[in-house]
């Protein structure tokens, strides 16, 4: 029930519509008994510095940040997390007494899952990283943060990749991958990681790179959630790769935003069931 002690929490994008977010985070905050609200807020570009103002006016607790408002959203904040500053984007905001902090929990959210769902070692991964956007960002700067010692990033903006790349060097082994070594760059990686957003729905029939560059001896992660299963996936198993699919990292940045704003340890397990319950019924 909404009281007038109710604290409200949400979302900053644009769209926001398709968003899980509130479903997830409003689910989980009653199982837990905590008087929190979760709304989704569509905020179109222009209107990013109003909205961050009403996160104080309104005494709000915090905020989820997501597309295009991730990089815009930084020098309106009072504090940014290091990792958040490296990563150069902001996911969650929290409102410490109408000081407004902003962390990113995108790079870790996907580690967690990563990690737990596949138990591989991080430090002896081989990594070829599929795209340079902000997404990228957060997870290979986290990678690197958690111990991986090599990285190639296939990009179709070289610049973009080269920046990326110079933002990790020299704490890793971090190369811009050619376009006539795609493939090798590809077959020769222990755990390829797709950031980009082809094959999400609704273009689910798209890949990324030819399903022929597969093989068992590799781990494909896509970081899309919608479908569960993407083509690049599907072939993957096909070809008999271990894959990782981009719920796990939807669900454990929430995890990880809920306990910012609360204190309180999220019920990642129901956050998962209620994600997945609404995918397989379609929902978009």
């Amino acid at each position: 029930m909404i009281t007038s002690h109710t604290r409200l929490v949400g979302l900053l994008g644009h769209p926001v519509r398709h968003s899980q977010s509130p479903l997830m985070h409003n689910t989980a905050f009653a199982e837990l008994n905590l008087d929190y609200v979760y709304l989704a807020f569509d905020v179109a570009p222009d209107e990013l510095p109003h909205a961050v103002q009403a996160i104080r006016a309104f005494g709000m607790r915090g905020v989820n940040v997501t597309i295009p408002h991730k990089v815009a959203i930084l020098p309106l904040l009072d504090e940014v997390d290091p990792l958040a500053r490296q990563i150069g984007a902001v996911n969650t905001v929290v409102n410490e007494q109408g000081r407004l902090i902003g962390y990113n929990t995108d790079g870790l959210g996907y580690v967690r899952s990563l990690v737990e769902e596949t138990h591989l070692d991080l430090t002896q991964q081989r990594v070829t990283l599929l795209g340079a956007g902000g997404a990228a960002r957060a997870v290979a700067c986290t990678l690197v943060q958690q111990g991986v010692k090599a990285i190639r990033i296939i990009n179709r903006s070289r610049e973009k990749a080269e920046q990326l790349a110079s933002l990790l060097r020299p704490a890793a082994d971090v190369q811009v991958v050619e376009p006539n070594a795609c493939q090798q760059a590809v077959e020769s990686a222990t755990l390829l990681i797709n950031t980009t957003s082809v094959g999400m729905y609704p273009h689910t029939a798209e890949m990324p790179i030819p399903a022929e560059w597969l093989h068992s001896g590799q781990i494909v992660s896509d970081l899309i959630y919608n479908p569960l299963q993407t083509k690049l996936l599907a072939e993957a198993e096909r070809a008999g790769a271990k894959t990782h699919g981009g719920v796990g990292m939807f669900v454990y940045q929430g995890a990880l935003a809920f306990s910012l704003w609360t204190n309180a340890e999220a019920p990642v397990e129901l956050m998962r069931q209620t994600v997945l319950s609404k995918l397989r019924q379609g929902g978009n």
